[in-house]
């Protein structure tokens, strides 16, 4: 029984003394950790373990941060546990009861075993537990009687022990932004490896206003974003921060003007800076020296190097107005502008003048009255009868005066003038008689229509031409004549009229409101007007018939019968055929849909939509003579469509604000375009998207462009009711640009209601074009 008391004994007094050493070590690295917070922490944990509430820092204890305690401490526990399981056992009897001591609350516990096969055991989870807040102390001691004190730590050497003095060793996480553990809720690991879980409360922002408003407190408060935990400033620190936003210095003890040591004075020290012994040549004369003095000496006797003249401290001065002497300095300096040379003294100056120099009476009382910048003479000519009698000038040291003044300040600036002859600056172009056959007389005119000719168009074979008008009619005449074959009269004015270009069918389109109607006017070859009908009237409807775009119908009526009817969504504006004559197009100039330009084909009378997209307002379109391409020209920009391919090969900028019309050569290669800014762009499509030449002959805006088929001609028609007839030849060879001649203005249209000229169209065999024009009248010229 002795034995075990003296074991116990020794068991406890090892134990406390474990217990004085662990709290040492707690207090040292808390003093490690935050030196200058210690004292308001310890006076506000005291103040908070006597509160029954749960404060912060007891927060802060449930979410982990009590387990960054000492690890040393817990591996020196784990090492007893597993030496001697006995030992393990009466410690726990005694730490329990010295814990039970210290809480100062009376718990009933057992009493001490004292037969080694009865011990009474603590619980193995809660043992460890209160042996770690046993150890960790936070800064509270407990004395003999069980009561609890505050320590007030020492500070002691900041090098004493090997930690950092600044930053808190609780959590691991290193140098990081801890935005990265916001959405977590753990904020980083202890020294064990642990989590280290955030605060219960988070404050919101109402929560951190009325914190603001009651805590006293809330303007020296910290956050900590390592253990997001509040940390209150120290007067101390508080005092710091002031100084370090002032640009002073951390330390107050610290004087920054401190007086200067001089290491290096003019005063002889005893020792030298440097104990090296001196050099050779410090007192041996150098033979290199002595050679370059002796070359030196030896250039000078024989005049090589001639010593320095002293520079003369008289200041020299240059005539600016010197003659242009070609040996003098401002006569060799390249910009130099001579003075202006004074008038030369005539007969009027004289002091015996002839007769005819001297004033009358009149002259002289006009010239009193002129301003001095009006007059002839700055003086009145007088006569004197011997040089001696001749007065001084009055005015001399004025108009000496004023001459310094002009020399002075005259503008002096050299023009460099390049003397061009203007006839040089005209390219060499051919003369109109070299580039004939083209219309140059007005032959005949076509009368009938009462109201503005929009468009016209020829057949085929040049004998007959169709127009349409505002009038709700469409004419057909006759070319050589003048006479008028048929009147059809249609639903509306006629915006445009086109003629198929096959010889071999007889079809023309004319468009309406929303309508295109395709008629046969049975002029011409019979065998060819048979054709046409047969071609009309053979169509036989596909068993399902598909939706389309486009209401394709017959047409009704005694005047219109042979003939289709297309209805469309919305108002016309254009048709063209393809050279083939089966295809056409129409156009329906409309912002906000993408159906503006619908493709037609007679023989299977089937319409489809060419574009997806809406890629601006169509102004026209039309087809390439030879090859599968398609011209779409919106207001600024014509784009070519590769119809097999089914993409976009180019688009031209026309450097235009608004496109009126287009043709394409029948080359294929050139495209004009007119356009109601008076500019007409001619385009060579394999140089560059852009124009390779801008003619500007127009004085109002074009309605009409055309290329003759056969002869190098192009026409255009503008408003101001003239017809330009221009030369365009375009070679074969590939290095030679097209040669663009205007050869001809042709005149005889009225302007009416600001309006001239609102289509031209070539004849399609002869050098002949036709012109119609808002005075309701075609012209043909030859």
């Amino acid at each position: 029984m002795r034995t075990v008391n003296l074991e116990s004994q020794k068991n406890g007094t090892m134990s406390k003394a474990k217990e004085k050493s662990a709290k040492k070590r707690v207090v040292e690295e808390d003093e490690d950790q935050l030196p200058i917070f210690d004292k308001d922490v310890t006076e506000k944990k005291a103040g908070e373990e006597e509160d029954a509430d749960l404060s912060d820092s007891e927060e802060s204890m449930f979410s982990g941060l009590e387990d960054s305690g000492s690890d040393s401490h817990d591996e020196e526990e784990d090492a007893e546990e597993g030496d001697d399981e006995e030992d393990d056992d009466d410690d726990a009897v005694i730490l329990d009861e010295i814990l039970t001591k210290s809480s100062g609350v009376e718990t009933a516990t057992e009493p001490l075993a004292t037969d080694k096969n009865t011990p009474t055991q603590p619980d193995e989870k809660t043992a460890p537990k209160q042996k770690r807040k046993m150890n960790k102390g936070e800064g509270v001691a407990m004395d003999d009687g069980g009561e609890k004190g505050l320590i007030t730590t020492q500070h002691g050497d900041e090098y004493e022990h090997d930690t950092s003095d600044e930053e808190d060793i609780r959590n691991t996480v290193g140098n990081i932004p801890m935005e990265w553990y916001q959405d977590y809720p753990h904020i980083g690991y202890n020294l064990d490896g642990k989590k280290i879980f955030k605060p219960i409360r988070n404050k919101d922002e109402l929560d951190e206003f009325l914190d603001k408003m009651e805590n006293p407190d809330y303007w020296r408060t910290v956050h900590d974003k390592t253990t997001a935990s509040d940390i209150r400033l120290s007067d101390e620190q508080v005092d710091l921060v002031h100084r370090l936003q002032k640009g002073q210095f951390g330390d107050v003890n610290f004087n920054e003007y401190e007086p200067s040591v001089d290491f290096f004075t003019n005063e002889v020290m005893i020792h030298p800076v440097t104990n090296r012994p001196q050099d050779k040549r410090s007192f041996i004369p150098s033979l290199i020296e002595k050679e370059k003095v002796s070359k030196l000496v030896h250039a000078i006797k024989m005049g090589w190097i001639k010593p320095r003249k002293p520079k003369e401290s008289t200041p020299q001065y240059y005539d600016l107005w010197a003659k242009e002497d070609p040996n003098a300095i401002l006569g060799r300096h390249k910009m130099h502008v001579p003075a202006p040379k004074m008038r030369l003294p005539g007969h009027e100056e004289s002091y015996n003048p002839p007769p005819e120099y001297l004033l009358t009476e009149e002259e002289r009382m006009a010239w009193e009255q002129q301003d001095a910048e009006d007059r002839k003479l700055p003086f009145l000519p007088q006569k004197h009868s011997c040089l001696r009698a001749v007065p001084a000038f009055s005015r001399f040291i004025h108009e000496r005066f004023e001459r310094c003044l002009d020399l002075y300040l005259c503008p002096r600036q050299r023009k460099m003038r390049v003397n061009v002859n203007p006839e040089d600056l005209i390219p060499k172009l051919p003369k109109p008689k070299d580039l004939q056959p083209f219309p140059t007389t007005m032959s005949l005119v076509y009368i009938g229509h009462t109201s503005l000719v929009r468009s016209i168009s020829a057949s085929p074979t040049g004998q007959w031409l169709v127009s349409g008008s505002d009038d709700c009619t469409v004419r057909f005449w006759e070319v050589n004549t003048g006479r008028c074959m048929k009147t059809l009269e249609v639903g509306g004015a006629v915006k445009s009229v086109a003629w198929n270009p096959n010889p071999a069918v007889c079809l023309v389109a004319v468009c309406f409101e929303s309508t295109v109607l395709l008629l046969n006017p049975a002029l011409g070859d019979k065998l060819v007007v048979s054709a046409t009908d047969q071609l009309i009237t053979s169509y036989e409807p596909p068993e399902e018939d598909k939706e389309q775009a486009v209401t394709w119908a017959l047409s009704e009526g005694p005047e219109h019968n042979n003939g289709l009817t297309l209805t469309h969504p919305k108002a016309v504006k254009q048709v063209v055929w393809h050279g083939k004559g089966d295809y056409l197009a129409s156009v329906m100039p409309d912002n906000g849909n993408n159906m503006q330009v619908l493709i037609h084909q007679v023989s299977k009378r089937r319409t489809q939509n060419p574009f997806r997209k809406n890629k601006g307002l169509v102004q026209c379109v039309s087809f390439h003579p030879l090859r599968p391409y398609f011209f779409v020209a919106t207001q600024r920009y014509v784009r070519v469509y590769n119809l097999i391919k089914q993409e976009l090969t180019k688009k031209l900028m026309t450097n235009c604000k608004w496109i009126s019309s287009m043709a394409i050569h029948p080359g294929g290669d050139n495209l004009i375009c007119g356009s109601y800014d008076c500019r007409l762009a001619w385009f060579d499509l394999d140089l560059s998207t852009k124009p390779y030449k801008m003619l500007r002959h127009h004085k109002k805006a074009l309605r009409g462009v055309a290329y003759h088929t056969h002869y190098p001609l192009f026409a255009s028609g503008a408003d101001d009711g003239s017809v330009i007839i221009c030369h365009g030849m375009v070679y074969n060879d590939l290095l030679q640009n097209p040669l663009i001649v205007p050869v001809k203005v042709l005149k005889g249209h009225q302007i009416t209601h600001d309006l001239g000229v609102l289509d031209v169209t070539f004849h399609p065999t002869q050098p002949w074009v036709f012109s119609s024009g808002a005075d309701a009248t075609i012209r043909l010229f030859t």
